[in-house]
């Protein structure tokens, strides 16, 4: 990997660290947000899905400016939106402007989770596409460890009735620097290509240090039809009705693992537990780092062992870990056993869904069409991350078992479905994945 492809890499990826941060941050603040603005379960629901129903809007129109005005280019616009949040919610004033504030922050990680990805796969060489993709998940992950073990050193500083502020501001330092640093990196070929700005697009492909990048370029013109002025056409037709199944399902089946869920009200579900503040937020810690160690476990082998054996391995592994936990809610018994469970569950889940969900939705769609079929898939985890995130507080406030196995019973759904239907994209370029996927 040469210079240039490592630094475009990992700026594009800078999205990631703030969608991880953003999401998991909340996660510290439930307790103090439910006191300050006197919320019952619904209203913290509504709270906490309030930055969700931001990213299901964001991931649904962000393919347009970045079909319009670049990935780059509308990368950048996503990077204000999150410095605004940040400050937004440091300085919220009301539960509304609050909200505002995570909705705006929404907008950007609904944005970044398309954008992010899509140009990433687009400067790619097939051969590492996947671990590079990956770096965006990692960054994910990095990001949510990063907000627990920010929440676990503000929670420590005695910054009393305004510590909540400050868990949520301090995410305006990564986020001016990822503005700054988008001025560093060129736009991706494929959508330079498609803008019909061939040479631009040429130059790109020799600055990532592909060998063949003539050969690429050739693959990428034939691909779009930019000759004839076709650089895009509609998602929903025929022809594209399997990767349009494969993204609405990978999409769906991420969030009906409870993920988010789990991450948004980890301090909660431990607090049910008996464990108390301090002890939760030190848990949630050890939950992250355990993310964050799994995930680049998976970037290693993911382009060996391949998208589909990983997401087999990982609904066999989060099935039985969720029903473990449902099992403890459901007894009242070894609570003790809870932390574990948890770690194996998010262990499984970084491994397979985590690492996979984005690499494979940038994969399954052809170039003329990508930044629409991954606005779709992107979506669709967001809707469904809203609505579980959003029911979750209330279902548990019943019945603490009950969601957890709910979250069972579909990872175990999700083996079937991915055994019988999911192709393997590893190492095939973008354009042999269009024909192996017999798209014309």
């Amino acid at each position: 990997m040469n210079p240039y492809l490592f630094r475009a890499t990992i700026v594009a990826a800078l999205g990631g660290l703030l969608f991880g941060f953003d999401t998991a941050v909340i996660a510290g603040a439930t307790q103090a947000l439910t006191k300050v603005f006197g919320l019952t379960p619904e209203s913290l629901g509504l709270t906490v899905s309030s930055a969700l129903w931001g990213t299901v809007i964001g991931s649904m129109v962000a393919g347009y400016p970045g079909d319009k005005y670049g990935r780059r280019a509308s990368l950048r616009m996503l990077a204000v939106m999150y410095l605004l949040s940040a400050i937004g919610c440091a300085f919220a004033w009301n539960w509304g402007s609050f909200v505002l504030s995570r909705f705006i922050g929404g907008l950007a990680i609904g944005g970044s989770s398309v954008l992010g990805p899509m140009y990433i796969a687009e400067i790619a060489p097939a051969r590492l596409r996947g671990r590079l993709v990956g770096t965006f998940q990692f960054n994910i992950v990095f990001g949510i460890l990063m907000a627990y073990f920010s929440n676990y050193v503000i929670g420590m500083g005695g910054f009393g009735d305004a510590e909540w502020r400050w868990k949520l501001g301090i995410a305006a330092v990564p986020s001016l620097l990822f503005l700054v640093m988008l001025y560093t990196i060129a736009e991706s070929p494929r959508w330079l290509v498609k803008a019909g700005r061939v040479a631009e697009g040429r130059e790109v492909l020799r600055l990532t240090g592909e060998p063949n990048y003539q050969q690429d370029l050739k693959a990428i013109v034939e691909s779009i039809d930019s000759e004839h002025g076709l650089g895009s056409e509609p998602l929903f037709k025929a022809k594209y009705k399997l990767p349009i199944f494969l993204a609405v399902s990978i999409g769906m089946f991420n969030q009906l693992s409870g993920i988010n869920a789990i991450l948004y009200y980890l301090n909660d579900i431990f607090a049910k537990a008996g464990f108390d503040k301090v002890s939760s937020d030190l848990q949630a810690v050890a939950i992250g780092f355990t993310n964050l160690v799994a995930t680049m476990i998976a970037m290693s082998v993911i382009d060996r062992l391949g998208r589909k054996t990983m997401l087999l391995i990982g609904a066999v592994g989060t099935a039985a870990s969720l029903a473990g936990v449902a099992w403890i809610f459901a007894s009242g018994a070894n609570e003790h056993l809870l932390v574990w469970l948890l770690v194996a569950f998010i262990a499984f889940f970084a491994f397979s869904q985590g690492a996979v969900i984005w690499v494979y939705l940038s994969e399954v769609f052809p170039n003329r069409v990508r930044a629409k079929g991954q606005s779709l898939g992107s979506a669709t985890h967001w809707i469904m991350n809203a609505m579980i995130s959003y029911s979750f507080p209330v279902i548990a406030a019943s019945s603490g078992a009950a969601p957890f196995v709910v979250f069972s019973v579909m990872m175990a759904a999700q083996f079937v479905v991915v055994l019988l239907t999911y192709p393997e994209t590893k190492g095939l370029t973008l354009e042999e994945m269009q024909k192996k996927l017999r798209i014309h």
